[in-house]
Protein backbone atom coordinates (compact mmCIF):
# COMPACT_ATOMS: atom_id res chain seq x y z
CA UNK A 1 0.00 0.00 0.00
CA UNK A 2 1.30 3.44 -0.98
CA UNK A 3 0.66 6.40 1.26
CA UNK A 4 0.23 9.57 -0.74
CA UNK A 5 1.09 12.90 0.79
CA UNK A 6 -1.41 15.56 -0.19
CA UNK A 7 0.32 18.90 -0.27
CA UNK A 8 -2.47 20.96 -1.78
CA UNK A 9 -0.11 22.94 -3.97
CA UNK A 10 -1.85 21.99 -7.25
CA UNK A 11 1.46 21.59 -9.03
CA UNK A 12 0.97 21.87 -12.74
CA UNK A 13 -2.55 23.32 -12.60
CA UNK A 14 -1.35 26.86 -13.32
CA UNK A 15 0.76 25.69 -16.26
CA UNK A 16 -2.02 23.50 -17.62
CA UNK A 17 -4.45 26.40 -17.44
CA UNK A 18 -1.92 28.80 -18.98
CA UNK A 19 -1.42 26.44 -21.92
CA UNK A 20 -5.17 26.31 -22.54
CA UNK A 21 -5.73 30.05 -22.19
CA UNK A 22 -2.81 31.00 -24.43
CA UNK A 23 -3.90 28.42 -27.01
CA UNK A 24 -7.40 29.93 -26.99
CA UNK A 25 -5.99 33.46 -27.43
CA UNK A 26 -3.86 32.31 -30.36
CA UNK A 27 -6.76 30.42 -31.99
CA UNK A 28 -9.13 33.39 -31.72
CA UNK A 29 -6.47 35.76 -33.08
CA UNK A 30 -5.79 33.43 -36.01
CA UNK A 31 -9.47 33.18 -36.89
CA UNK A 32 -9.95 36.95 -36.65
CA UNK A 33 -6.94 37.62 -38.86
CA UNK A 34 -8.02 35.04 -41.44
CA UNK A 35 -11.46 36.65 -41.64
CA UNK A 36 -10.06 40.19 -41.81
CA UNK A 37 -7.53 39.30 -44.48
CA UNK A 38 -10.08 37.40 -46.55
CA UNK A 39 -12.43 40.39 -46.44
CA UNK A 40 -9.70 42.89 -47.39
CA UNK A 41 -8.17 40.79 -50.15
CA UNK A 42 -5.13 39.41 -48.37
CA UNK A 43 -2.43 41.16 -50.39
CA UNK A 44 0.53 43.11 -49.06
CA UNK A 45 -1.34 46.41 -49.18
CA UNK A 46 -4.28 44.90 -47.29
CA UNK A 47 -1.92 43.47 -44.68
CA UNK A 48 -0.10 46.79 -44.30
CA UNK A 49 -3.38 48.69 -44.05
CA UNK A 50 -4.65 46.27 -41.42
CA UNK A 51 -1.47 46.57 -39.37
CA UNK A 52 -1.70 50.37 -39.51
CA UNK A 53 -4.50 50.24 -36.92
CA UNK A 54 -3.31 50.47 -33.32
CA UNK A 55 -5.86 47.91 -32.12
CA UNK A 56 -4.63 45.29 -34.60
CA UNK A 57 -1.05 45.91 -33.53
CA UNK A 58 -2.10 45.58 -29.90
CA UNK A 59 -3.91 42.25 -30.42
CA UNK A 60 -0.95 41.04 -32.48
CA UNK A 61 1.32 41.90 -29.57
CA UNK A 62 -1.00 40.00 -27.20
CA UNK A 63 -0.81 37.06 -29.62
CA UNK A 64 3.00 37.14 -29.56
CA UNK A 65 3.10 37.32 -25.76
CA UNK A 66 0.70 34.37 -25.60
CA UNK A 67 2.85 32.47 -28.08
CA UNK A 68 6.03 33.16 -26.10
CA UNK A 69 4.48 32.12 -22.79
CA UNK A 70 2.93 29.02 -24.39
CA UNK A 71 6.32 28.10 -25.83
CA UNK A 72 8.06 28.77 -22.51
CA UNK A 73 5.80 26.40 -20.59
CA UNK A 74 6.14 23.68 -23.22
CA UNK A 75 9.88 23.91 -23.74
CA UNK A 76 10.55 24.28 -20.01
CA UNK A 77 8.62 21.08 -19.38
CA UNK A 78 10.64 19.29 -22.07
CA UNK A 79 13.92 20.44 -20.48
CA UNK A 80 12.72 19.40 -17.01
CA UNK A 81 11.53 15.98 -18.17
CA UNK A 82 14.37 14.93 -20.44
CA UNK A 83 17.54 16.79 -19.41
CA UNK A 84 18.79 15.39 -16.11
CA UNK A 85 22.12 17.22 -15.46
CA UNK A 86 21.16 20.36 -13.54
CA UNK A 87 23.79 22.64 -15.08
CA UNK A 88 22.79 21.76 -18.64
CA UNK A 89 19.09 22.07 -17.81
CA UNK A 90 19.62 25.50 -16.22
CA UNK A 91 21.66 26.64 -19.21
CA UNK A 92 18.93 25.51 -21.59
CA UNK A 93 16.29 27.28 -19.48
CA UNK A 94 18.24 30.53 -19.57
CA UNK A 95 18.93 30.29 -23.32
CA UNK A 96 15.28 29.53 -24.04
CA UNK A 97 14.10 32.42 -21.89
CA UNK A 98 16.56 34.83 -23.50
CA UNK A 99 15.48 33.74 -26.98
CA UNK A 100 11.77 34.17 -26.19
CA UNK A 101 12.30 37.60 -24.60
CA UNK A 102 14.37 38.56 -27.64
CA UNK A 103 11.62 37.43 -29.99
CA UNK A 104 9.02 39.44 -28.05
CA UNK A 105 11.26 42.51 -28.14
CA UNK A 106 11.93 42.10 -31.84
CA UNK A 107 8.19 41.79 -32.49
CA UNK A 108 7.55 44.97 -30.52
CA UNK A 109 10.11 46.78 -32.62
CA UNK A 110 8.55 45.50 -35.85
CA UNK A 111 4.96 46.25 -34.84
CA UNK A 112 5.54 49.82 -33.78
CA UNK A 113 7.95 50.61 -36.61
CA UNK A 114 5.20 50.43 -39.24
Amino acid sequence: MVNRVVVGAHYGLKDWLAQRVTALVMAVYTLVMVVLLSVTGGGFDAWRGLMAHSFVRFITFIFVLSLCYHAWVGIRDIWMDYVKPTAIRLTLHVLTLLALVGYAGWTTQILWRL
